[in-house]
């Protein structure tokens, strides 16, 4: 059973929204009720998607993974983007949105992505710390919210992104090319990111506008 950090509830409280916490055992018989009843899905951190979800074998730097979790997150995102109200998705969430429109992830950047920087969150340090940069499209809906194209941002996740799935458009990397936010531009309001933004606001003001955003999209 997973648990749902603090710091994503008082991100979406301190903007005004009022956060409704999914169970990760959520039914399919539950998702066309939680379609109809919130104005916005926000999709957390969290473990591994199983590969095979992805048409791919599980390799040995594999974490574990929660095969009940996968189905929930995965049958609501698809429920959840027939509807187009907004969604934001986060490191987990982010790959869980793009599995769900079938995409591929790396299983472990480290293993795939040469040159690559240590994405991997270090145990000792607050969540807050800032790990590297992340550098936006200018024309992405992203950068527009944040008002600007490059940003300091923290890190902790050992997959990634390999291919976008149906409808989403990288709108940024880090600097060794992983991707770190997509987009889906003929959707409402459906923007991912690979980073925490919800622990970053503990430190710095600067992911504010992103959940303020979202909020607003969401009461719209």
């Amino acid at each position: 059973m997973c648990a749902v950090g603090e710091t994503y509830i008082r991100a979406i409280q301190r903007v005004g929204g009022t956060p409704v916490v999914i169970p990760p055992t959520a039914l399919e018989a539950d998702w066309a009720v939680l379609v109809t009843h919130l104005d916005g899905l926000l999709l957390s951190g969290g473990g591994d998607i199983d590969p095979q979800l992805y048409g791919e074998d599980s390799e040995p730097w594999m974490g574990q993974v929660d095969a009940e979790r996968d189905f929930s997150e995965l049958g609501l995102t698809r429920a959840w983007l027939a509807t187009e109200r907004p969604l934001l998705a986060i490191c987990r969430g982010h790959q869980v949105l793009n599995v769900a429109l079938g995409g591929i992830l790396y299983q472990d950047i480290a293993a795939h992505v040469p040159d690559a920087l240590d994405h991997a969150y270090v145990a000792t340090q607050p969540m807050e710390t800032l790990a590297h940069s992340v550098t936006l499209n200018p024309g992405s809906r992203l950068a527009a919210i944040l008002g600007g194209t490059t940003f300091d941002v923290n890190s902790s996740h050992h997959q990634a992104i390999k291919t976008t799935g149906d409808r989403l458009v990288v709108t940024g990397h880090a600097p060794d090319g992983v991707i770190e936010a997509v987009e889906m531009p003929a959707h409402p309001f459906c923007i991912s990111v690979q980073w925490h933004p919800e622990a970053m606001v503990k430190a710095s003001p600067t992911m504010w506008p992103l959940f303020e955003a979202f909020v607003q999209a969401a009461g719209s």
